[in-house]
């Protein structure tokens, strides 16, 4: 495959230094028409690029707060976000990460998918993304 390839004119890559940079052959978030598609973002502290202390409930803040920050640099709002998938390394943190999701997301309530996976990047507990509109 070569490596010449580019992104389409159509689809416009978001980048923010208020979360953690991307740490492969991604971006943060695209935006292509009038949808806004966030990658997976992990509770890693955006400055020092460290995964945050405290456990599940804190990493799953985190992850969120730098959820917020890539759907805002992508010109939208927490009250658009159409769809998340969160991803846990326990499914016993379930109940703990929902109370913290329920708390930053307020009344507005995406549509979610939630599911245990074998391993996450740096071996966090929580990982979030989502679908945002952008109209």
């Amino acid at each position: 495959m070569s490596t010449t390839i580019k992104t389409h004119e159509s689809l416009t890559p978001v980048s923010t230094s208020q979360a953690p940079a991307a740490i492969g052959p991604y971006s943060q978030a695209i935006k292509a028409g009038n949808l806004l598609f966030c990658s997976g973002c992990i509770p890693l502290d955006p400055t020092s690029m460290e995964i945050v202390p405290g456990g599940v409930e804190a990493q799953a803040e985190q992850a969120l707060k730098n959820l917020k920050a890539v759907v805002e640099a992508g010109g939208a709002e927490l009250g658009k976000v159409v769809k998340t998938t969160v991803f846990l390394k326990d499914m016993n943190d379930f109940v703990t990460v929902n109370g913290v999701y329920a708390k930053f997301f307020g009344e507005h309530k995406p549509a979610r998918s939630a599911v245990e996976v074998a391993r996450l990047p740096k071996d966090v507990l929580v990982e979030v993304e989502a679908i945002v509109s952008l109209a």
